[in-house]
């Protein structure tokens, strides 16, 4: 869940609500329907691919125990996990990894922005993913890197 919340952005109600249909394990995309009903496809990198792999052929039989569910990540009731639950691990797996900071999904979310636009993404292609409707929201990412603005100053003004 971790993996596919970073590498896709998605909102924590859209990951727990997920149908096992929805994420295309070939082209690596996920069909997520978000806000206001808008659906979006999502691009999802090679770890995340590695750890859905995983989880559905180890890990979601076993908590299953026989029963079915269309959602992709379950509780061992059968049922799709709660936005709660979720919550709980992610702050169960920042305690286990020595993270001291307050951690939630949102900063999964962050993170995935703020990585792609401070690796050269466009503005426009990060609100798709995002499913923002207005430009403004996704340009909250946008934060400045001033090593990054040093760097660029100095290597293309004349007297950098």
């Amino acid at each position: 869940m971790l993996q596919l919340l970073y590498s896709t952005g998605l909102r924590v109600t859209e990951l727990v609500t997920l149908a096992v249909s929805s994420c295309n394990l070939t082209s690596c995309f996920i069909r997520v329907l978000g806000k206001g009903e808008k659906e979006r496809l999502i691009p999802f990198g090679i770890p995340a691919k590695e750890a859905i792999v995983t989880y559905l052929d180890s890990s979601r039989p076993l908590i299953l125990k026989g029963k079915r569910s269309n959602t992709l990540f379950v509780t061992n009731r059968g049922k799709g996990m709660t936005r709660l639950r979720f919550w709980q691990i992610i702050k169960e797996a920042a305690r286990a990894a020595g993270i001291a900071e307050e951690v939630s999904p949102h900063s999964l979310r962050h993170s995935f922005a703020t990585h792609l636009l401070s690796h050269g993404a466009d503005l426009r292609s990060v609100q798709m993913m995002l499913g923002h409707s207005d430009i403004t929201t996704t340009q909250i990412y946008t934060h400045v890197d001033e090593g990054r603005l040093k760097s660029i100053h100095k290597k293309f003004h004349p007297r950098g």
